[in-house]
């Protein structure tokens, strides 16, 4: 398939009425696995875990050539879409979404880290604009940081800021608004009301609704962010800690 046959994939994903499951993953290894999972159509990059990955704490950290590489590495590994992971864009937006683009990846997901409504919205249309430069229907899933950044803010001006910066990045091209922080059914029904049905996704982790409730509220769109490298270090951690206190055979499971 083509980048563009890849892309459609991408965008056709986040259309149809059944929801997007994706898994996270880091790198090559953890791609490769997931991408042969049954029932996986796409395969997303965590931020966090790359750039744990390559010793960087989250939040841009991480150089950006080290992280389009590991995208590069990942989508020419699996033969599935690929979304990456770009953050806020590295100080760079529409630069970032351009290489991410000569890298494999057909989708990505930008961040608004709380800038002013105007700035942020400046950035999700210079990511659309960069696609548009490509020739690739890259698939923007616009992220708002409301509920992650809200502090002691009212609940309801949160809201209302998700949803109008929602409705700003969708009104300059974005395909969807990631989320992340609500999990309750109440908040995420009421924000897919607002922003509009196959429009919203947001970020699982344990104890998050089932993905059949989800579906039902009409959202687009679940990953997990970090949590699959989490998982996976920890049942690493697990196995080393029972070799190196040498108190039973080799753990099996």
């Amino acid at each position: 398939m083509t980048l563009t046959d890849h892309a459609d994939a991408l965008r056709r994903l986040h259309h149809d009425a059944e929801l997007l499951v994706l898994v996270n993953a880091w790198d090559v290894a953890s791609a490769q696995v997931v991408a042969e999972l049954p029932g996986c159509k796409a395969v997303a990059t965590a931020s966090h875990a790359v750039a744990a990955a390559h010793g960087y704490p989250d939040g841009e950290q991480i150089p950006p050539d080290l992280m389009i590489a590991a995208v590069q590495r990942i989508a020419a590994a699996v033969d599935l879409p690929v979304t990456a992971d770009l953050e806020a864009g590295y100080g760079d937006v529409e630069a970032t979404v351009r290489r991410a683009i000569g890298a494999g990846a057909v989708g990505g997901n930008i961040e608004d880290e709380m800038r002013p409504l105007d700035e942020s919205a400046a950035a999700m249309a210079a990511a659309v604009r960069a696609a548009e430069a490509e020739g690739v229907p890259f698939v923007l899933n616009a992220r708002t940081d409301a509920y992650l950044l809200a502090g002691d803010h009212d609940p309801e001006e949160v809201f209302a800021d998700a949803v109008a910066r929602g409705r700003s990045f969708l009104d300059v091209g974005a395909d969807c608004v990631f989320v992340p922080g609500p999990s309750d059914a109440e908040t995420i029904g009421r924000l897919v009301e607002a922003i509009g049905t196959r429009k919203v996704s947001i970020m699982i982790s344990p104890g998050s609704l089932p993905l059949a409730e989800l579906h039902d509220l009409g959202v687009a769109r679940v990953s997990c962010g970090p949590y699959a490298h989490l998982a996976a270090l920890t049942a690493y951690a697990q196995i080393g800690t029972e070799l190196l206190a040498a108190t039973g055979p080799f753990p099996t499971e």
